[in-house]
């Protein structure tokens, strides 16, 4: 793929704690592919918070919708990137991170490398950030034992093939995310469902831990059924 552009992604509700380190992080990332233009857009779903100021005053460009709903929200956040002045959709990267992530400096250059080599999506992994509420380290254990249960033994040289998906960590080109619709309208697993209609219509869907993202491993997220519901299941039982 000639790409020409990378467009940034960013779901938000009510987000004002971690919006800006998140921002800053794909700024970061975006130095790093210079002079290829990057552009962040944030969309402020239902926020009553300073989440859009502190994004627009970061730089991002920032739509509002009231949908309350992630998949809605990276749509639109979709649809707003391609309509803004640049190359055509067929040269343009599409690249999706949340808003209590940060990502690595090499975050879009190792995603764009996959995407000259002929890839129309890559899945990244995640790792989990420290320092929240009590009983989290026992939990991020329980998490990660069964998380990196089939990455290769340290003395291996095989690269991990994971079988994860995250929509904070993700890329496609816009012409294979137009080609399968988009992103549906789902409160949850957008991520997901986006990616099995790529990979049933024979999309080159590229697996890698080259490049992980950290994200917050707080209990109360942001959408239903997601990561903070399946970190609180894993929480020790309350002593009696």
């Amino acid at each position: 793929m000639n790409i020409l552009a990378v467009a940034v992604v960013v779901p938000a509700h009510n987000e004002a704690e971690r919006i800006v380190d998140c921002v800053r992080s794909i700024s970061a990332a975006a130095g790093q592919v210079a002079p290829l233009p990057v552009r962040t857009v944030v969309v402020a779903d239902a926020c009553t918070d300073a989440t859009a100021a502190l994004a627009t005053h970061e730089g991002a460009h920032v739509i509002s919708i009231n949908r309350r709903n992630v998949g809605a929200a990276r749509a639109a956040g979709v649809r707003y990137a391609l309509a803004l002045p640049g190359p055509q959709e067929a040269h343009v990267w599409l690249a999706m991170t949340d808003a209590d992530s940060t990502v690595p400096r090499h975050w879009l250059a190792r995603q764009t490398a996959w995407a000259r080599r002929g890839h129309d999506a890559v899945l990244g992994t995640i790792r989990l950030t420290s320092g929240t509420p009590a009983g989290s380290g026992h939990t991020r254990s329980t998490h990660d034992t069964a998380y990196y249960r089939t990455r290769p033994t340290a003395q291996s040289d095989m690269p991990w093939k994971h079988p994860h998906v995250h929509g904070a960590n993700m890329g496609v080109s816009a012409t294979a995310y137009r080609s399968v619709g988009g992103f549906a309208p789902l409160t949850s697993s957008e991520d997901r469902d986006l990616v099995s209609r790529l990979t049933a219509t024979g999309h080159r869907v590229a697996r890698t831990d080259d490049h992980p993202v950290y994200t917050a491993d707080r209990l109360r997220g942001r959408a239903p059924a997601g990561l903070a519901d399946l970190l609180l299941s894993l929480q020790p039982p309350a002593e009696p």
